[in-house]
């Protein structure tokens, strides 16, 4: 493209001097060679004049006279006829056609004046000289120009072109460049903007990954708990068929998990807020984790209000209560409590241990991503849990840092119909 840009460059400045040259020189010609003639036609003139006048003078007309009148152009040829009658010439005839002839009449003279066109064509030659000079100063500064300009073109086009190739292989740095040029600079931003997109997209596709395994894990282990109860219990089928059921539920459970992840993906498959008894979640819960903690050699309880109820997603509750458990489990101590209350306008569900609580330097960070109080954890769970609560108008918050008490505030009603703001709780 270089190359190109060079020899359209060069070819644009060699036209235009061209048309712009062969008339200045053709003008300059005709020029120099009027001014040769009307010198010749002064010394004619200035020869017959002379003479003229020192005859009028009374004075005779020779030669010396003659020469003097013409000592401005000494090489001149010069023919005097008095009275019709050839006096005297000075100088050498020019032989050539193209000589420069002139005469000048007075009363009693006749002066001949002739000169070789060279005298023309010496000024000429250096005026086109002059001329090409100029030419080819016009010619460099245009291919210095077109340097400069194709560098300052095609460099950003290597550099776009480049971004581009990595952009395709994944590699979705932005170009973080801008040319000055309108059309680069477009071209530019279009780039950086695709390789946000493309970061988005991957890191979304990530976080859908790490959410995912990490909301899978409560479900299967739980379901290995209860597969590993009904093989323990396979001489009692009374006990097989109670597993067995809490195992199908669990199923069900997983199936849920995997339904609103998906969702959340796409954006399609999230539930409607719906009235939803708060007991029976928690139940479901307990009956879930309960193996897990006796296990543990921990107590899991249930405390506080029964019979309410609250707005929110179908199983999003389910899945913000198994992490607030799941958490108390890895990180806390003694027994875990779920209390249930209310306020004038909503519904708080506390999930509590008898732990070291949460470090003082994590509690202003403790749902961010990638936060975790032990070495290895992921620090997801509860950054899912308060987003998933956040989607269905609900809030997680840390009530008490230590003992750590985690509580989720649930709207009593539903938002646009009653609209009543949800209660954040402190943070």
């Amino acid at each position: 493209m270089r190359r190109r840009l060079l020899v359209s460059t060069l070819v644009v400045a060699v036209t235009a001097v061209l048309l712009l040259g062969l008339p200045l020189a053709f003008v300059f010609s005709r020029l120099e060679i009027s001014a040769a003639n009307r010198q010749v036609q002064r010394d004619a003139t200035t020869v017959a004049r002379t003479l003229q006048d020192r005859v009028n003078a009374g004075l005779p007309a020779a030669v010396k006279e003659a020469s003097a009148a013409a000592r401005s152009l000494p090489d001149r040829y010069i023919s005097v006829r008095q009275d019709g009658v050839s006096e005297f010439t000075i100088g050498d005839r020019p032989e050539v056609k193209s000589a420069i002839l002139r005469q000048a009449v007075t009363k009693d003279f006749r002066v001949t004046v002739a000169a070789d066109p060279s005298v023309a064509y010496g000024r000429l030659t250096g005026a086109l000289a002059l001329i090409g000079g100029l030419a080819l100063a016009a010619v460099a500064v245009a291919v210095g120009l077109a340097i400069l300009q194709a560098r300052r073109l095609t460099r950003p086009l290597e550099e776009l072109a480049s971004a581009a190739d990595r952009l395709g292989l994944g590699d979705a740095r932005p170009l973080g460049r801008r040319y000055g040029v309108a059309e680069l600079d477009r071209l530019a931003e279009g780039l950086d903007g695709s390789a946000r997109s493309i970061t988005d997209l991957l890191s979304a596709e990530r976080d859908f990954a790490a959410d995912a395994s990490h909301q899978l894990r409560t479900p299967l282990t739980a379901l290995s708990m209860r597969l590993e109860e009904m093989i323990a219990a396979a001489g009692d089928p009374e006990v097989v068929r109670e597993e067995g059921a809490a195992a199908l539920a669990q199923t069900e459970r997983l199936t849920e998990v995997v339904g609103q992840l998906l969702g959340r993906t796409r954006r399609a498959a999230r539930g409607v807020p719906s009235l939803l008894a708060i007991d029976d979640v928690i139940a479901q819960q307990v009956d879930e984790w309960d193996p897990a903690f006796r296990r543990a050699n921990r107590k899991l309880e249930v405390a506080g209000e029964k019979g309410l109820s609250a707005y929110i997603t179908p199983g999003a509750l389910a899945q913000v209560i198994a992490t607030l458990l799941d958490n108390a489990l890895v990180h806390g101590a003694g027994t875990v409590t779920i209390r249930s209350s209310r306020t004038p306008k909503s519904v708080v569900v506390e999930v509590r241990d008898e732990g070291k609580g949460v470090p003082h330097e994590l509690v202003p960070r403790i749902f961010e991503r990638n936060v975790s109080g032990r070495p290895g954890g992921t620090g997801l769970g509860l950054a899912l849990a308060r987003d998933v609560a956040t989607a269905d108008g609900a809030n997680v918050v840390l009530v008490r840092p230590r003992p750590a008490v985690f509580a989720v505030f649930l709207p009593r009603g539903l938002r646009g119909v009653d609209d009543p703001p949800v209660v954040t709780g402190p943070a």
